[in-house]
């Protein structure tokens, strides 16, 4: 193990106790999580229907998940914020509220502008879940679980995106959109439940210290994001969560069943069959990258690094295959690497996390999360475009992922030294501090 590998796995003074009280609590806020993310890919199975019944176009399509993430990247910062203000319950419970609103709404939404508001609500609340799910593992594990506990929860929200692929496809096309989606939302009432009554900020005697009168107002928010801006860690991680996440993300928020079904000639089953594929490899991955991550630090920049190389070029050799389709052996492959996208983003948190103190966690959790949901909202609004510009063309439209993924990939190279420098001076600090803890 390398030698910021075994600082990791070190208790550090003050670190809470885990166990399975800890379990409990916090399982309570990855259930807040999973629902947000049953909602917010609920649309990836049902964009063709949603074409038909508002009778819009690919640009107009696209336009429903590009106002979701608009509003979610724009409340990551706002909302770490909130987190580090108000605690992670009570955030918690308003993102509950906010998108169970919107998830109803969509429901029974006949206007293609009512849905878009009702999509924007829903984006607001899902907005306010990982972030505080974050601060929850924080709170309640030792700090050396934190990148398998972070890993944990995106993996149990991704099995909230198979809840879509495999319940919410069927249901749709059984019962129909508004009994559908309006008997999804009820979800979100049993989750606020269990929240305001069983979910604790904090184990008992591992309350933070109380925020000082000068942790108010304008000045000391840009003071609070200027600080977590300027260390490398944080820029780095935003990098890596811009350049990892969106190529899968894009895929299966929306353009995923449409291009499997009317580019590569699949049935809406088989279609349906590869996304499930994705989030199941998601799951698996993600199990892996935690291990491998709490046990090596040293691996965090390899893992995110080679997951972007081999998914550009799986990509590149799809949407380029001589013929007519790409072979089925292809898209299987190029949907179990898709699968690494998501857990591979979680590594930008693993650099954010040390390079702040607690008191800015939420906040520089926010600018993290913000960079793949920005590239994700950016490739939904050109694909969107470019298809109706080509009449199409999916290779055409598709290709833009490139140009994000080069954009991602020269920032991470260009931060990369700065930022494991910096995280080796504060590992010394951290341990000088540590030998002088009284007993």
């Amino acid at each position: 193990m390398s030698g910021s590998g075994t600082t990791a796995a070190r208790s550090l003074p003050g670190d809470p106790p885990g166990g399975a009280r800890a379990v409990a609590v916090w399982g309570i806020g990855v259930a807040v999580y999973f629902v947000a993310v049953t909602y917010r890919t609920s649309l990836g199975v049902a964009g063709l229907d949603a074409a038909d019944r508002f009778h819009i176009n690919a640009s107009a399509l696209s336009t429903f998940s590009i106002l979701q993430l608009l509003v979610y990247a724009g409340m990551q910062i706002p909302v770490g914020l909130l987190v580090d203000r108000l605690g992670a319950k009570k955030v918690l419970a308003i993102g509950v509220v906010l998108y169970t609103i919107g998830q109803f709404g969509f429901a029974f939404s006949e206007s293609y502008a009512m849905a878009l508001g009702s999509r924007a609500m829903l984006g607001c609340g899902d907005a306010m879940t990982f972030i505080s799910v974050l601060r929850l593992g924080a709170r309640w594990f030792p700090a050396r679980r934190g990148p398998l506990v972070a890993q944990l929860a995106a993996l149990v929200g991704m099995a909230g995106n198979l809840i879509s692929t495999l319940v919410l496809a069927r249901l749709l096309h059984s019962l129909g959109w508004t009994a559908t989606f309006a008997g999804s939302a009820a979800g979100g009432v049993v989750v606020l439940v269990l929240l305001l009554l069983f979910l604790k900020d904090h184990p008992e005697g591992f309350a933070p210290a109380p925020a000082p009168a000068t942790h108010t107002g304008a000045a000391f928010i840009r003071r609070q994001i200027a600080d977590a801006w300027r260390e490398p860690g944080t820029r780095l991680g935003m990098w890596i969560h811009f350049t990892t996440q969106f190529p899968a993300m894009f895929f299966l928020l929306l353009w995923g069943l449409p291009f499997l079904v009317e580019a590569q000639g699949l049935s809406r089953a088989t279609a349906g069959t590869l996304l499930t594929l994705i989030v199941l490899a998601n799951m698996a991955v993600g199990l892996v990258y935690g291990q491998i991550i709490a046990r090596h630090h040293a691996a965090r920049l390899p893992l995110a690094l080679g997951t972007v190389g081999v998914t550009a070029a799986l990509w590149a050799t799809t949407l380029f295959w001589p013929g007519p389709h790409a072979p089925m052996a292809l898209l299987v492959v190029l949907c179990l690497v898709l699968g690494a996208c998501g857990p591979a983003s979680m590594i930008g948190f693993d650099f954010a996390r040390p390079a702040n103190p607690p008191e800015r966690q939420g906040t520089a959790s926010g600018i993290v999360n913000m960079g793949g949901f920005m590239a994700s909202m950016s490739t939904l609004l050109a694909v969107g475009v470019l298809l109706d510009a080509t009449g199409d063309d999916y290779s055409v439209a598709f290709s833009s992922v490139f140009v994000l993924e080069a954009l991602g990939f020269s920032q991470i190279l260009r931060l990369r030294r700065r930022a494991v420098h910096r995280e080796r001076e504060r590992q010394a600090v951290s341990r000088v501090e540590a030998v002088h803890v009284p007993a």
